[in-house]
């Protein structure tokens, strides 16, 4: 098969040989971009490296050092999408992420899993399943999250979760496995409008 029918079995869910040559290639040419995105301290050429690695990358990402991803081409984000330090996504399977997600430092995406039985797991066997994030979704630092995860749109997922299920929209979720706290309500407004909370009362 060729590569767009590789990555499409991929998504599948089914075993597949990760160790494959035509994948051993595109993770070859990813490291390149991502290792030359790594050393580039303008922000402009950086966010510009990103949007030609990935699948597809809406208006003005923003991606801070040191980035990581596996192959980059099963990568999909939204418009304002912001990566801090250490992001590293392994993308087998599709990543989509919607508009205004911010992830903290060293938040981790990871598609694929190696299989079980070790004769199998030695000759390259692996699976993959998408995950997919919602819009306005926050996760804090250290968060992990597994293949097949489905996070909604206005979520908080606490510093250090790993995300095991799907969790749904508008909550704050932590821990490990990662489950709702709470709703996110009118409540948690502040009055913030852009601008320093003193300087409004001036």
């Amino acid at each position: 098969m060729n590569l767009d029918e590789k990555f499409a079995y991929m998504a599948t869910g089914q075993p597949y040989d990760d160790v494959d040559p035509k994948l051993m290639k595109v993770r070859e040419q990813a490291t390149a971009i991502t290792q030359k995105l790594n050393n580039t301290i303008d922000p402009t050429k950086r966010n510009a490296q990103f949007t030609q690695l990935v699948g597809h990358a809406g208006k003005d990402p923003f991606i801070e050092p040191n980035f990581r991803c596996e192959f980059g081409r099963n990568i999909t984000v939204g418009d304002h999408f912001y990566a801090n330090y250490d992001c590293v996504m392994l993308d087998g399977a599709p990543i989509t992420i919607g508009t205004h997600v911010l992830f903290g430092p060293k938040v981790g995406l990871y598609t694929s899993n190696h299989l079980f039985d070790p004769v199998e797991r030695r000759t390259g066997g692996c699976t993959a399943q998408p995950i997919t994030i919602g819009n306005d979704v926050w996760l804090a630092a250290n968060v992990t999250v597994l293949p097949g995860v489905t996070i909604g749109s206005n979520v908080i997922i606490g510093g250090g979760s790993v995300v095991t299920k799907n969790i749904p929209d508008n909550v704050i979720a932590a821990g490990n496995p990662c489950r709702v706290l709470r709703p996110i309500t009118a409540a948690d407004k502040t009055g913030f409008n852009g601008q320093d909370l003193s300087a409004n009362k001036a």
